[in-house]
């Protein structure tokens, strides 16, 4: 006997799903699978034009992990006493992502220099409030 409440594998991910004969909660699973059927944003990574240091862009998590860890292994060989990253254009980084943020922030500081971040994401944030001594060595920008 076939289901009524599971929807068609085949059917499009965009717009309403087949569901209920009510349609409650059609529609609410659709969002979420929209937005993984897009997949996830790319992280991109730009010099800064005016100060040493990389704007990123996109989201930081499994997917992206590889460019985050590229960019940083560059951002940290710039040259200088202070290195700036730019977070404006982050829309999430996940803990292994802000974990690797701390490792180069702690690479520079054994250096006796500083990577000082901009414009952090609120994933960022919460991170570092849930694990403020994990998190030391990160320095945000007033």
């Amino acid at each position: 006997m076939a289901s009524v409440d599971r929807p068609d594998s085949s059917a499009s991910p965009v717009g309403p799903r087949p569901g209920p004969a009510d349609g409650a909660g059609a529609d609410a699973v659709a969002p979420c699978a929209d937005t993984r059927a897009a997949g996830t944003t790319a992280l991109t990574v730009m010099p800064l034009p005016d100060l040493p240091g990389a704007r990123l862009s996109g989201s930081c998590d499994l997917d992206t992990r590889h460019v985050l860890s590229a960019a940083l292994g560059t951002v940290t060989g710039i040259p200088g006493p202070v290195v700036h990253l730019d977070l404006s254009a982050v829309l999430f980084l996940d803990p292994a992502a802000v974990a690797a943020l701390v490792q180069a922030a702690a690479d520079l500081n054994g250096q006796g220099r500083r990577l000082l971040l901009h414009d952090p994401p609120y994933s960022l944030r919460k991170v570092v409030e849930m694990f403020p001594d994990e998190c030391a060595a990160l320095e945000v920008a007033a």
